[in-house]
């Protein structure tokens, strides 16, 4: 099922060509790019984004990826329900990490991989530790990024009054102005096509001249009772659920997802994780440097040799 209208041929999806495999109950179709080669040697890197994002915000990642590390090795992009060119939810009130995880879960069954590692942003990195929950051993290494089993209230309040403000804005030229005072405060080193990039990954402008999300409102509505003074029962249990795989823990230097002390919370939990902070930014990750790519690049090699994956592709 889905309502969307997206614009052909958008230019944030070229080089992204995907397929739609069926979700948890085969209601919803699940948009996911592979690049690479799905072999039965080497793991492949599953990336999930955050939680109104898609799998646009990975393209420099898996660009430069391939060039700095294995032109070959299989990635698998992910458009979660509801969010990029994925179906939305025929039911609202089923837009769960739960359900996220199980749709994810299907599409590795349908892509014939039964143990990868998965990079998740934000809500991503979520999904992965109710992946976690639900079938560990389809896990063999995280990477979390800007993620933790607590929800931070001012965060989650601020991205939905941010989306708020943008979406009703009709006039292109008002909404650029908003949207570019929204991402460069949390993206203050960018250039400006970068910040348009962010955007553009996002929303898309029509015929009208209007901007119109990449996602389905719906999520946005899930966030309205969300008060800034919430606490939320942390899901250290969901944490734990990774204990048995190799964990690389990233936080944006900026961002407002997951607080610094949470982070470092975690890191003295998984001792054993890679820790990187990346510096000049908050969310979404842009994850465009050699650097952040490289550390990536490492330990994806390093955990799928640590860990005996490998991917069994169905014939």
């Amino acid at each position: 099922m889905f309502k969307r209208k997206l614009p052909v041929d958008y230019a944030q999806f070229f080089g992204l060509e995907i397929q739609k495999v069926s979700g948890r109950n085969g209601a919803e179709k699940i948009a996911c790019h592979i690049s690479g080669k799905l072999d039965d040697g080497r793991a492949p890197l599953i990336c999930l984004a955050d939680y109104y994002r898609n799998m646009s915000d990975f393209t420099e990642l898996a660009d430069r990826f391939h060039a700095i590390f294995d032109a070959d090795w299989p990635l698998v992009l992910i458009d979660l329900a509801g969010r990029g060119r994925s179906d939305d939810r025929a039911n609202k009130s089923s837009y769960t990490t739960g359900n996220d995880a199980d749709d994810v879960i299907n599409v590795a069954a349908m892509l014939g991989i039964e143990r990868a590692i998965f990079l998740g942003q934000g809500h991503g990195g979520r999904v992965i530790m109710a992946l976690g929950g639900l079938n560990p051993n389809l896990i063999c290494a995280s990477i979390l990024i800007d993620s933790a089993p607590v929800l931070y209230a001012p965060g989650i309040v601020r991205l939905r009054d941010n989306l708020s403000t943008l979406l009703p804005l009709k006039n292109h030229k008002h909404f650029l102005i908003a949207a570019r005072k929204i991402f460069t405060q949390t993206h203050p080193q960018a250039t400006d096509k970068q910040i348009i990039q962010i955007i553009d990954r996002a929303f898309f402008r029509s015929k009208s001249g209007r901007y119109h999300a990449l996602f389905d409102k719906a999520l946005l509505s899930k966030l309205d009772n969300i008060e800034i003074s919430d606490v939320f029962e942390p899901q250290w249990p969901l944490f734990a659920t990774l204990n048995n795989a190799p964990m690389m823990l990233l936080r944006t230097q900026l961002s407002d997802q997951l607080e610094r002390s949470t982070f470092e919370y975690m890191g003295n939990l998984r001792s054993d994780a890679v820790q990187l902070a990346i510096e000049g930014q908050g969310s979404p990750a842009l994850l465009s440097s050699d650097d952040e790519v490289g550390s990536i690049a490492d330990f994806v090699q390093h955990s799928s040799k640590l860990s005996g994956c490998r991917t069994i592709v169905s014939g």
